[in-house]
């Protein structure tokens, strides 16, 4: 019996004083209304095609150049290119970190925001660069999502800057820590190239994720995941240096967000909100004591297939789903000439609601199989 009791005391020391990363602070979740009105439960993502990377997995966002040429970026560090008329994805160069957001500028250099590395940046050759990796005396932790405005500005989140991705097991596992924590340690950065000067834009947001120029170039939106919402920073007019809510109350954790073709974006999320998380919300006792348990007893994401298109208002004009979550994690799409592409944070594959176009090129309605993953 002694050595029960004995037993039962180190497991209640353990859950009550082992150190864990976090330091939650409390905070009120907003009722989750979930899958209904605009957010009505469907199955127009189980359309989906898709197209084997051959080995790759996570191809979390893409950028296009002026050639037509599509990039995308997976989790062992390789960035891949599938050329205009081609239908598979190619190894390009490989930045030895993780790169998530990327974006061509004018002159056909690929931007990468790299959680590992900070911001770099890849000529038509394939050289690398670091652009940043230090703003306002700090380091760039988790380099996210990037955007560049037509005046050659560029903007990228910090996405936290606490929870090393390198160091706590993953942009996954970090990620949860700093939504978990809930104190707010990301960021949205403005970086000038002409000056090689970069200035921290808004801070104190949970989880800054992607990121994109209006369609007018007078804001930037992002997403903080954290807080399931869309935000914009105005960058010119009466309303400069000011932050609006453009969409809150999700019904799950937004990832990246690209403008769409003739007005909109397109916002994915990436996993259902979690009602144990939101539950927990004004506890963060509670909270430290969970993060102390084995991982598979903590709240985790939910494989669920959901691409949002939103207005410039924060409308919501489309909302596509697979709750099968056949195409895992969601994290965002981009319009091309073949039809929309559909990224993932673990998918083996890029998935594609194809064109009339796309369809002729590809000449089958799936390439490459199944897009299940285990790798989370």
């Amino acid at each position: 019996m002694k050595i029960l009791w004995g037993f039962l005391i180190l497991i209640l020391a353990y859950l009550l004083l082992w150190p864990v990363p976090i330091d939650p602070v409390s905070w009120q979740a907003p009722k989750n209304a979930g899958f209904t009105k605009a957010f009505a439960t469907n199955s127009r993502l189980a359309e989906l095609s898709h197209i084997n990377l051959e080995g790759e997995e996570g191809p979390e966002d893409f950028a296009i150049n002026k050639q037509g040429t599509i990039a995308t970026a997976t989790h062992s560090g390789a960035v891949l290119l599938m050329k205009q008329g081609q239908t598979s994805f190619i190894p390009w160069i490989n930045t030895k970190g993780r790169p998530l957001g990327l974006e061509y500028d004018n002159k056909g250099n690929l931007l990468i925001a790299d959680a590992h590395r900070g911001l770099l940046i890849a000529n038509a050759e394939g050289e690398l660069k670091t652009l940043v990796e230090q703003v306002e005396d700090t380091a760039v932790v988790y380099a996210d999502d990037v955007d560049i405005a037509k005046n050659g500005k560029i903007y990228f989140t910090d996405a936290t800057n606490k929870f090393d991705a390198k160091d706590h097991g993953g942009t996954l596992s970090a990620s949860l820590l700093e939504i978990l924590e809930h104190k707010g340690n990301g960021r949205l950065i403005e970086y000038d190239p002409l000056t090689a000067s970069s200035k921290v834009l808004i801070d104190g947001l949970v989880f800054a994720n992607g990121v994109t120029m209006s369609h007018d170039q007078d804001s930037v939106l992002v997403n903080e995941t954290g807080k399931y919402r869309v935000l914009r920073y105005w960058l010119k007019g009466p309303q400069q240096g000011s932050v609006e809510v453009v969409i809150d109350n999700l019904p799950g954790f937004p990832d990246n967000i690209s403008q769409a073709a003739g007005g909109g974006y397109y916002l994915g999320l990436a996993s259902p909100r979690s009602a144990p998380a939101d539950g927990l919300s004004d506890k963060p006792f509670v909270r430290k004591i969970i993060q102390r348990l084995p991982q598979l007893m903590r709240p985790q994401g939910k494989a669920y297939g959901h691409l949002l298109k939103i207005s410039e208002s924060g409308k919501v004009l489309q909302s596509l789903q697979d709750p099968s979550g056949a195409y895992p994690f969601v994290t965002g799409a981009i319009e091309t000439e073949y039809g929309l592409f559909i990224s993932s944070l673990v998918a083996p594959t890029v998935g594609v609601l194809h064109n009339e176009k796309g369809r002729s090129l590809m000449g089958v309605t799936d390439i490459g199989g199944d897009a299940h993953s285990d790798n989370k």
